[in-house]
């Protein structure tokens, strides 16, 4: 069966639909077309609705109260239109993963609270969650069959927050990020991918207990995060 999310990796020569979501997240970029974005709206509905193989162009136009003509016109395939949907879905995961650790008061704590918002805005997605619980022969091959560039995409995004919290004073300066980055991402990917029956996700105390326990004590070679 053809991965749901094939297109999220690239060829080695261009970004892929994750890259490209994190650098507009970065930019915080955002659809400044209402027709584009309410096309955008309705392929995300028609998508949750009937998944993306049993939606057409046509049932998003539809939905979106504009002419077929019209849809096409933004995006020229349905896989076009997909990309973006999905690309959205992901700067969103990016936005919504900065304003969530923002206030808290010490890098543990920001560790704590981005793990479980991870994994929390993920497995909650109407599109991404939901294809992942309910079709995730299609979706989990998207995920892990890509040489690890989707993973990499997100580990670089963690690897900045921590280097900047490395250059605040916050992190040892002989923790290497990168790796610590690369094992945060591998074990929440391995939560997303591979059902647990140890540890309940859907228990928030549970989830952040787990990261304070064994993530957050990476970040200090001495043993223990600083701030």
């Amino acid at each position: 069966m053809e991965p749901a999310f094939a297109f999220l990796a690239a060829p080695q020569d261009s970004d892929s639909v994750l890259e490209r979501a994190f650098a507009e997240a970065a930019e915080q970029a955002d659809e400044s077309d209402e027709t584009t974005t309410r096309v955008l709206d309705a392929a995300f509905e028609q998508l949750c609705r009937m998944g993306i193989r049993r939606s057409t162009m046509e049932d998003v136009a539809r939905r979106a109260g504009v002419s077929r003509i019209t849809v096409y016109r933004r995006f020229a395939s349905k896989e076009a239109l997909v990309q973006q949907v999905v690309q959205r879905e992901f700067r969103r995961y990016f936005d919504q993963f900065i304003i969530d650790v923002q206030d808290a008061e010490t890098v543990a704590d920001r560790v704590v609270l981005g793990f479980g918002s991870s994994l929390r805005a993920i497995r909650s997605n109407p599109l991404i969650g939901g294809l992942m619980e309910l079709e995730p022969e299609a979706v989990v091959p998207s995920m892990t069959g890509d040489g690890g560039r989707t993973l990499a995409v997100v580990q670089q995004f963690v690897a900045g927050r921590l280097r900047r919290e490395q250059q605040a004073g916050n992190v040892a300066g002989d923790v290497d990020v990168g790796v610590v980055a690369e094992m945060m991402v591998r074990v929440s990917a391995s939560f997303l991918v591979i059902p647990s029956r140890v540890i309940d996700l859907d228990d928030e105390e549970q989830v952040r207990a787990v990261a304070r326990q064994f993530l957050v004590p990476m970040l200090d070679a001495t043993g223990g995060a600083r701030r």
